[in-house]
């Protein structure tokens, strides 16, 4: 292959008909990354390349991915919340309507594009480069292709732990394309297939094995060893390997990256603008990177514009709320904390049961007719500006609840219960005696409790054959989302999910 000896600002999409819609209606590309490379900057100098990678970090931020959707619309599809229809959003997600789904494609293979160029370019050379400096931009390139093949493969493929069957000719993975295009010719002649779900599992293995091997740490918001083995025991739990699985979580618990918290440290760290529990999150550094009142996260879930302030002052919409299902998790019911008549929102609050994590709910306001529902307040402008947080992509914690699955899985009964029963130690919640099915179901029940409103739920179903809601079958269509029509339009090689 040509080197590459340059990277655009925003960079032609792997697919055709991505490149022409760029202006249009694909509000995730619309991301201006701060630092980023210009049209006409080299990658033949270390700033250069820092400034690439961190166009790739941007993008997280999208509100196709991180920014809301990852999190918002996972949740939707399952059965965490309920809509309110504050302002209409995330109705047709929660109603599983044919299409409304993820839409991380184009934004995501964007990133891949750059991440493959920076690739290209330091293979061929960067004039001053250090070692050091050579191994973590390759470290951090493979750990974020790695990232978004992953959240790609998880949402518009099956899994390996359960695939659909019967009359499917027409499913596969993702596009797996390891080479970056700088011009449209090269966009017009790439016609690539789906990979196998086993190739793109294989080569997401490879990049973070690379990552590793290659990085250390510079801090949660970037890529770094322990955030490596931690994406690749969540990959390797969504794939069924188990025992890489139960490995890559302790090495991840072992390392620096984070800490375990429990009890009030654990509700205070939600509070704080980088998370303690973090082990790879997003950050949103100013406020000019906020996603705005409309569709972060923080007005996704909750109206409360500040939880410093009063919960009088208009914030968000507070569109997607915990259903019955999750309140009765946390024993949460509207609760008026005095006999003062009137609208004072500050008035109210809930009950709560012993589960340290009901206190990341509250009752919000009644502004825009909200009716000072309940609401999850994980993000409630805690990075000190609205609408902005930093989003927690792996916390620490997650790591004991993918150890105890893959011990149970592997036989290991004993080991897996007493993981469970610590990990609800740090919580506050009874410990438990099970075995066989029922303990299964219970590491699964406490993985909903632990990441609602984290974008969890739904994969967690999907990769075991059960159905997001209980009108939602496994083998129903809406498990998986279209692709883009103009993707594949734009290549013959591109074959549509079944449904659509």
């Amino acid at each position: 292959m040509t080197r590459m000896n340059y990277i655009s600002k925003i960079v032609l999409s792997f697919f055709v008909a991505s490149a022409l819609f760029l202006t249009s209606c694909e509000d995730a590309l619309l991301v201006d990354p701060r630092q980023s490379i210009d049209a006409d900057g080299a990658l033949g100098t270390p700033d250069a390349v820092d400034a690439a990678l961190n166009s790739v970090y941007a993008r997280l931020r999208a509100t196709a991915n991180y920014g809301r959707n990852m999190f918002a619309v996972s949740d939707a599809l399952a059965d965490v919340g309920q809509t309110t229809n504050n302002s209409g959003r995330l109705i047709g997600e929660f109603n599983n309507n044919p299409g409304a789904h993820h839409g991380n494609w184009a934004n995501s293979y964007f990133a891949i594009n750059e991440a493959n160029l920076i690739l290209d370019g330091i293979a061929g050379g960067v004039t001053g480069a250090t070692t050091a400096q050579l191994s973590r931009w390759e470290g951090e390139a493979k750990f974020l292709r790695a990232l978004y093949y992953f959240d790609l493969i998880k949402i518009y493929a099956y899994m390996p732990t359960a695939i659909y069957q019967p009359g499917v000719v027409d499913e596969g993975g993702v596009p797996l394309v390891l080479e970056g295009v700088i011009t449209s010719q090269a966009a017009f002649a790439r016609q690539s297939p789906r990979a196998t779900i086993a190739q793109v599992y294989d080569q997401i293995y490879a990049d973070l094995e690379d990552a590793k091997r290659l990085l250390t740490s510079r801090g949660p918001q970037f890529a770094s060893s322990g955030a490596a083995s931690a994406l690749l025991s969540r990959v390797a739990l969504y794939r069924g390997d188990w025992a890489k699985s139960r490995d890559e979580s302790t090495l991840a618990l072992n390392s620096g990256v984070g800490t375990v918290l429990g009890g009030d440290a654990y509700v205070a760290g939600w509070r704080t603008d980088i998370h303690p529990e973090s082990m790879f999150e997003v950050r949103f550094a100013i406020a000019a990177e906020s996603i705005g009142v409309n569709e972060s996260l923080q007005s996704s879930f909750t109206t409360i514009l500040n939880l410093g302030a009063s919960k009088n002052a208009q914030g968000g919409w507070g569109d997607f709320i915990p259903n019955p299902t999750v309140r009765g998790f946390f024993g949460l019911t509207q609760l008026q904390v005095d006999n003062v008549a009137g609208a004072n929102n500050d008035n109210w609050d809930v009950t709560r049961n012993d589960d340290v994590r009901a206190f990341l709910y509250t009752t919000g306001n009644s502004i825009r007719g909200a009716g000072r529902q309940i609401e999850c307040i994980k993000f409630a402008s805690k990075n000190g500006f609205a609408y902005g947080d930093n989003v927690p992509v792996i916390r620490k914690s997650e790591m004991h609840l993918n150890r105890a699955e893959a011990n149970y899985q592997l036989g290991n009964v004993a080991d897996a219960l007493a993981e469970l029963n610590a990990f609800k130690g740090l919580r506050g919640v009874a410990t438990v005696d099970l075995a066989g099915e029922a303990l299964l179901n219970e590491i699964l029940l406490e993985r909903f409790k632990e990441f609602a409103f984290e974008g969890q739920r739904f994969f967690d179903l999907k990769r075991y054959g059960r159905g997001p809601k209980a009108n939602i079958a496994f083998d129903d269509f809406r498990i998986l989302p279209p692709i883009p029509q103009r993707e594949v339009d734009g290549n013959t090689n591109l074959n549509q999910n079944r449904g659509y």
